[in-house]
This record gives C-alpha cells, sequence and structure tokens, in this order.
C-alpha cells in the first residue's frame, strides 16, 4: 500500500511492523473481550493477552537477518520513521519476552479474588506492632485481588506495543509518540488496585515527575527540530554537524533538554526519586515490569537519540552520561544498602534501588559510545548494554517472581520474612540466590559476571579509567546486600511463636501455605532455565548483542 503525500511516501511493510501491531490488536481484542464475558470467565482474557504477546514475539523470526525500513522519504531513503535492524529486534525480543514473563507472573495477582483479605498471622501487622504499619499492611492485603482484569491486561498491552515500537523508531515524533503510549499505560498499571493508598500515591508521584521530564524533553525536540529543521534521525546527524553559527546555542539546548527526559526514564541520578516508592505501591508484576520493559524503553531512547541523532555533540553527551553512570549506581548500591531486614516492604525497596545501581551500569557502554572513535567502536559499545539488559531482565524478572511467591503468605515484603526459605520452598530458594548471585556478578551466575566484565572492558577500552574504578567499587559494595539476603534464604528458619488460647482458637499464629499457582511456577523456571543456560554459554548474548546499531 503506497499514498504519496508532501514528499513522503508511506509504503507500509507489514511483517516489519508486526510485532507492535499484534501487540496493540490484542490490547484492542482485550478489551472488547472484557465486555462480553461473565466474571467468571474473565481468566481467559489473561490467556489471550498472553497468546497475543507470545504470537507477537514469533513475528520477530522473519526479522532477524534483515533491514526491513517503512514509512520513507521519497527525497531521501535512507531517512525512514521506522526500521526493524538488528537493534530494534533484539530490544523488541526483550521487551515481548519481558512483557511474556509479566502476564505470566500477572495471573495470580489479577484473577485471585481475595486470597489477602484475611490477617496471616505475623503478617497482620507488617512491623510487628500496630499504629500504621498495621494499616498499611491491612491496606494491602484488602487490595488484592481488586485488579480489574480488562483494564490490567489493555493497559499491560498497550504499554508493550508502545515499547516494542519505540526501538524501532528513527524521527523524534515516533519517538516521543512511543514513548508515551508505553509511559500513559503503566501510570494506570501502578494506581489500578482500588482502595490501596500506597498505590495511589505512587502512582501518582510516578505520573506527575514523568510528566514534567515529558514536558522538559518535548520542549528539548522542538528546539532540535528549529535548529535542524527535521526530525528524522539521520537528518538531524546531519545538520548538527553544520549548524548555524546563529542558532548554536539552541541546538546545544534542545540536546540537552532531550536528554534530561530520557535520563528520566532509566532512572538515573537525579531523576531517580520516584522508583522505590513507585515499586512499593504497584502490584508486584508491575512493578517488575517497570524494572525491566521501563527500563529498556528509556535506554532505547537514550541510545538512539545520542549515538544516531547527536553524533556531533558527542564531546557533551558523553562526559555527562559517564558522571550520570557514576552517580547512579553509587546512589542506589547506598541506597540499597540502608534496608532494613525488619522493615515492611524492604525486599520490594532493596531490589528498587538495585535497579538504579544496575541502570547506572548499562548507562556505561553508552557514555562509551560518546568516546568511540569510529561507528563500529560505537555500536560495539552498545552492544555491551543490550548484553546487559537481556541478561538483567532474565534475572530480575526471576526475582521479583520469587518476591511474588513469598508475599502470598508474607504481605508484608520484609527480609527478615526469606529467613528459612529454603526450609520450605528449597526450589525457590535456589532460584532466588542463583538471580541475586547473578545480579550479584558471581558464580554460578557466569552470565551476570560476563555481563558486568562486558561492561567493565566498554569502559576500559574507552580511556574511561575512573568510571571503570567507580563500577568497580560500586560492585564490591553490592555484594554485600546481595550476599546477605543470599546467606537469609539458607538460615533455620525462626523458632515459632508458643500458641496462646487465642491463637489456638483462631489458628492465626504462622501463615498458612498456599498451592503455588502454576503461571507463578513457570515464571520462576523459565526465568532460571535461562539464566542458566546463559551461563553455560555466556557468549552467545554478546554475540546476540553484537553489532546492534549502526
Amino acid at each position: 500500500m503506497t499514498a504519496l503525500a508532501g514528499g513522503y511516501v508511506q509504503s507500509v511493510d507489514w511483517l516489519a511492523i508486526a510485532p507492535p501491531t499484534i501487540t496493540a490488536a490484542a490490547a484492542l481484542a482485550v478489551l472488547v473481550a472484557d465486555l462480553f464475558l461473565a466474571e467468571r470467565n474473565k481468566p481467559l482474557l489473561g490467556w489471550l493477552a498472553t497468546g497475543g504477546l507470545a504470537l507477537a514475539a514469533l513475528f520477530l523470526l522473519p526479522l532477524r537477518d534483515g533491514d526491513r525500513r517503512t514509512f520513507c522519504l521519497i527525497s531521501d531513503g535512507g531517512a525512514c520513521s521506522y526500521r526493524a535492524d538488528h537493534f530494534a529486534v533484539v530490544i523488541q525480543l526483550l521487551v515481548l519476552g519481558g512483557a511474556l514473563l509479566t502476564a505470566l507472573l500477572s495471573m495470580s495477582e489479577v484473577h485471585d479474588r481475595g486470597a489477602d483479605d484475611t490477617p496471616e498471622g505475623p503478617d497482620a501487622d507488617p512491623e510487628g506492632r500496630g499504629g500504621d504499619a498495621g494499616r498499611v499492611g491491612s491496606e494491602r492485603r484488602g487490595a488484592r485481588g481488586n485488579v480489574p482484569a480488562g483494564e490490567f491486561w489493555f493497559l499491560l498491552l498497550s504499554s508493550a506495543a508502545g515499547a516494542a515500537l519505540l526501538p524501532a523508531s528513527r524521527d523524534l515524533a515516533t519517538l516521543v509518540v512511543a514513548l508515551e503510549v508505553a509511559s500513559l499505560p503503566a501510570f494506570a498499571l501502578v494506581g489500578l488496585r482500588r482502595g490501596d493508598r500506597l498505590s495511589s500515591e505512587a502512582a501518582l508521584k510516578f505520573f506527575l515527575s514523568s510528566v514534567t521530564a515529558t514536558a522538559v524533553m518535548l520542549m528539548g525536540v522542538s528546539f532540535v527540530y528549529a535548529a535542524t529543521g527535521s526530525l528524522h534521525l539521520s537528518r538531524i546527524a546531519g545538520a548538527l554537524g553544520h549548524t548555524d553559527p546563529r542558532l548554536e546555542t539552541l541546538a546545544q539546548a534542545g540536546v540537552v533538554l532531550t536528554l534530561v527526559g530520557f535520563a528520566f526514564k532509566t532512572a538515573a541520578v537525579p531523576f531517580h526519586f520516584w522508583v522505590p516508592d513507585t515499586y512499593v505501591g504497584a502490584p508486584l508484576p508491575v512493578a517488575a515490569y517497570l524494572s525491566v520493559i521501563g527500563k529498556a524503553v528509556g535506554f532505547s531512547g537514550l541510545i538512539l537519540v545520542t549515538v544516531l541523532a547527536f553524533p556531533a555533540y558527542a564531546d557533551v553527551w558523553g562526559p555527562a552520561v559517564a558522571v550520570l553512570a557514576g552517580l547512579t549506581m553509587t546512589a542506589g548500591n547506598v541506597a540499597a544498602l540502608r534496608q532494613r531486614p525488619e522493615r515492611a516492604h524492604s525486599a520490594v525497596r532493596l531490589l528498587a534501588w538495585s535497579s538504579v545501581a544496575q541502570a547506572g551500569y548499562l548507562l556505561v557502554p553508552i557514555a562509551a559510545a560518546g568516546y568511540a572513535d569510529s561507528s563500529s567502536d560505537a555500536a560495539h559499545a552498545i552492544g555491551s548494554t543490550v548484553a546487559y539488559a537481556l541478561m538483567y531482565a532474565a534475572v530480575n524478572l526471576g526475582a521479583f517472581a520469587v518476591a511474588a511467591l513469598v508475599a502470598r503468605t508474607h504481605p508484608a515484603g520484609r527480609l527478615s520474612d526469606y529467613r528459612g526459605l529454603y526450609a520450605s520452598r528449597p526450589a525457590a530458594a535456589l532460584a532466588l540466590g542463583f538471580f541475586l548471585l547473578c545480579l550479584a556478578g558471581l558464580p554460578p551466575g557466569v552470565i551476570g559476571l560476563f555481563a558486568k566484565v562486558t561492561v567493565f572492558s566498554a569502559a576500559v577500552d574507552a580511556g574511561l579509567g575512573w568510571l571503570a574504578v567507580v563500577m568497580a567499587v560500586n560492585v564490591v559494595i553490592a555484594l554485600y546486600y546481595y550476599l546477605q539476603w543470599t546467606a537469609v534464604l539458607f538460615r533455620a528458619p525462626e523458632p515459632a511463636a508458643q500458641p496462646t488460647a487465642e491463637t489456638a482458637v483462631t489458628g492465626a499464629a504462622a501463615p498458612a501455605t498456599r498451592a503455588v499457582p502454576a503461571s507463578l511456577t513457570a515464571v520462576i523456571g523459565l526465568a532460571a532455565v535461562l539464566g542458566v543456560a546463559l551461563s553455560g554459554a555466556p557468549q552467545l548474548v554478546l554475540r546476540f548483542a553484537s553489532g546492534a546499531l549502526l
């Protein structure tokens, strides 16, 4: 199908745009089906969403070897709005695979009605005392199961469609639209729990912070357009190299403001304060989604604008991103160290701060690309970021899945609740221990070690010795809290409290053990299998991600 208008030839390559299109079509199908399904049949929506994501991921197979373009200019065939190159396909695989695991993780969260409506022994008060902490724990248990199924699956698929569109976007207009399509449903997902004060507060903080960052980014995009006269990344790159001296200041301001917007999406310091409260307030599957897919969106957008659109200003954004990387990993690790095991939601808070630190590591190769002497060196550095993101996605989703499993019997989500997990659920404890060791970069989590070495070598090759030293120090700091949590899993369980006359009657002395949903088991198993397989052949990740750009 071809339409000529205003110097454009909009030749639609349906195969190239199939992954985000199928995801969006599945979202509409879920929305319509929700109108006609009876309440008892609502779980079918989850399987419909999962099937749509799986089908979209399958359509990546015919794209793995090609460089397909669509929506290109007549006058310049290289200026296209959509490009399904290797970089786009790899990030789309990460997005759709992560969204698929999130969908499986969400099955029990959405469809377990009233599972936690009654207090469960020690966790009836998440801090072990009354007052506000007890009310918060009660709110979270009462809110579980109050997630509307139709709205949840529609929003999840809509966000995934935007996230899948973004890495293939090659003009700033499409990039901004894709970013907002991925972000706006995420705000609603965070606040979707009915009657949950923490969820509402988290959604409001997330929304206000993100809207401010988007406004700043849009101003930057408008400045760049005014200075270059184009929105296509390839044309902007050429125009910025020969900017009219009278527009030089405008172009520089546009570059800086555009990067600020993407820095927020990646949770880089100082735009990271929304992360812990948002992760705690959101349903656990949504927090897992934000930690992986949200970061993939931010990093892919940041890579596109820096490496493809702003190479003429590499001497500006390269050092800036390097400083952001050092500050982000340090702030994240220091904050993670300060988490108290007995504090309510400390497990999710630690994962939140850990994700901030991991964002710092992901920024290192992007900074290295700013110091690259050639496009091939820049592409190799970007491949390091993509490889690290693939590793991080698998193991972090697995860690959140185990946290969701433990939260079924310990809704307070304290780190101390994981003590003795090996005695009660040995498979889950071994899986979580493996995920934490991968994040720490220790054997047997070889894939984590390999990813960190790859990022470290990118910094050294770029001459960023000081950043490599900062990263090494932060890796050592992170070892403490990852190993501390791992050790808790294998300690002897705390002695059970002596039953009183009241607890003997009510049976509220200890949390009941529930059957684990098959979908939750599948997520933990898939993440563990993927982590083990990649640890056996870690070079496959770098080979898959290498040459991901340019």
